[in-house]
């Protein structure tokens, strides 16, 4: 009796045995995708920066026509939060040079809404009639250009015109910077009660 039990504990082993390699048949373990090692916690993976829009790589981009901020070397305009003032260098092309000789500023009383036109000389000084305001006229260019630190003109033609002027009131100089003919909101002149502004420049 003994042996017959015995016989039929170890069949039973064995029909588990082979159904269990049946079944692992069935179900093979498949391998897992590698994935990139995942980045530590509170950083962020590492992107390549964006090329703007309509630039190759590695293109510097174009320098813009729009008049920088003012420094020491006539724009008269403190740069944003206090940075220091840059030094730049005026020069008038040759191509330039003794073709213009006279610039067209407009003078406008705030108060009375009145204003004028005068012609003014370049290397020159102007009193405006019946104020305390007396303006001195330095370079004009009629294409205004910022080359690094120097400030040029592009050509002779007047794309971008621009005048160098200090302004004077009761003998102390309040403006020292650029009038832009095109752009007369850019570090402009400001007053209380006037304001002057680039119409144009003339030719000799």
């Amino acid at each position: 009796m003994r042996r017959v039990v015995k016989v039929v504990f170890v069949s039973l082993v064995l029909t588990g045995m082979i159904a269990g390699c049946k079944k692992g048949e069935e179900h093979p373990v498949t391998n897992m995708p590698q994935q990139m090692p995942a980045a530590p916690m509170g950083q962020m993976p590492q992107q390549m920066p964006a090329q703007p829009m309509g630039q190759a790589p590695g293109q510097m981009p174009l320098q813009s026509p729009m008049p920088p901020h003012g420094d020491s070397a006539g724009m008269g305009q403190m740069p944003p939060n206090g940075a220091p003032k840059v030094q730049r260098t005026i020069v008038v092309p040759e191509v330039v040079k003794g073709k213009w000789s006279k610039v067209v500023l407009n003078v406008a009383d705030k108060g009375s809404n009145k204003s004028g036109e005068y012609t003014v000389k370049l290397k020159s000084e102007f009193k405006i009639p019946n104020t305390d305001l007396k303006i001195k006229v330095g370079d004009f260019l009629p294409d205004f250009r910022m080359n690094g630190n120097t400030l040029t003109s592009a050509s002779d033609q007047p794309n971008n015109p621009a005048v160098n002027v200090e302004v004077f009131e009761g003998g102390k100089s309040i403006f020292k910077g650029w009038l832009y003919a095109k752009f007369p909101s850019a570090h402009p002149f400001e007053h209380p009660k006037y304001a002057i502004t680039l119409k144009e420049g003339l030719k000799s």
